[in-house]
């Protein structure tokens, strides 16, 4: 069994990170081609729905985790954008990484990869605009995050590479941890068990899955692998969609870095609304997925 499971590893390891690299490489060279100035611009203007749109469209080719997203948000709100629309970009950033997304469709199907991408989408604009609405620009502290550099970009080839790279560096070890822990739930736990146990009558496992989602800090690159695995084997997809959005969408070290630019209540609504917007798309994967 283990000699199947170490194969399995191999295969699913080298498919997932040629994927990777690939998808990682593409993505980089078209943020060459991004005018990036004409974005700030858009997320500044006075109309809503086009600096909503601008900041959906920032946030898809930045793609960036929720921790390194800190610096940039520090950085729009230097430049007086609109309350609501960095927080927008906020609950974005982090769970519409296009890599990710790609990757999603070619394991999970491009079916759950549209359904993802239009549920954050729709509950980032709206979490970000009530937000705003409920006056909590007040919370946030007036400090200034030191180290955030902005970068002029052109076309490149070699840039790109070096920028696949290093993002492939520090996602790898995800990408491994979750085929590895994907191969062994496939080996090694029976499908009964886990179509029994977090099959479709298991509806209380969304709103649990989007609150452990929040401290596990697991990356989408480790999710996707182990999500195939347990899909496959009948658990359900809503539950398993909540934990990506939640573990994607904010963590623990993020909201450590939050404290240092919100306050209490803030940071508290930021995190509710990431297990509110993880439960609420589980549910509808729950149901349609």
């Amino acid at each position: 069994m283990w000699g199947e499971i170490g194969e399995t590893f191999f295969y699913l390891a080298l498919e997932l990170s040629t994927l990777f690299i690939i998808i990682s490489f593409a993505i980089h060279a078209l943020q060459s081609f991004i005018p990036y100035e004409k974005i700030e611009r858009f997320l500044s203007g006075r109309n809503r729905g086009i600096a909503a749109t601008g900041a959906i469209v920032f946030a898809f080719v930045t793609p960036f985790c929720s921790c390194s997203t800190i610096p940039l948000i520090v950085n729009m709100l230097k430049k007086k954008m609109p309350f609501g629309i960095v927080m927008i970009f906020l609950f974005a950033s982090p769970v519409l990484d296009p890599t990710i997304i790609t990757l999603m469709g070619v394991i999970l199907g491009w079916k759950v990869a549209l359904l993802y991408t239009i549920l954050t989408i729709l509950f980032s604009v709206v979490l970000g605009f009530m937000l705003e609405a409920l006056g909590l620009e007040k919370s946030v502290k007036n400090v200034v995050l030191m180290g955030y550099v902005e970068r002029e970009k052109r076309f490149e080839w070699r840039a790109a590479w070096n920028e696949t790279i290093g993002l492939m560096k520090s996602v790898l070890p995800y990408l491994l941890i979750g085929a590895a822990v994907g191969v062994i739930i496939q080996g090694a736990v029976p499908t009964v068990w886990i179509a029994t146990t977090f099959g479709k009558d298991s509806w209380w496992l969304v709103p649990v899955a989007a609150v452990i989602g929040i401290p596990l800090y697991i990356r989408l690159a480790s999710m996707i692998p182990i999500s195939q695995i347990l899909i496959m084997k009948g658990m359900a997809l809503g539950p398993v969609m909540a934990l990506m959005i939640a573990s994607a969408g904010a963590s623990l070290p993020e909201v450590i870095l939050l404290k240092s630019i919100f306050r209490v209540n803030l940071v508290i609504i930021f995190v509710s609304s990431v297990i509110t917007m993880a439960t609420l798309s589980g549910f509808i994967f729950y149901i349609f997925g």
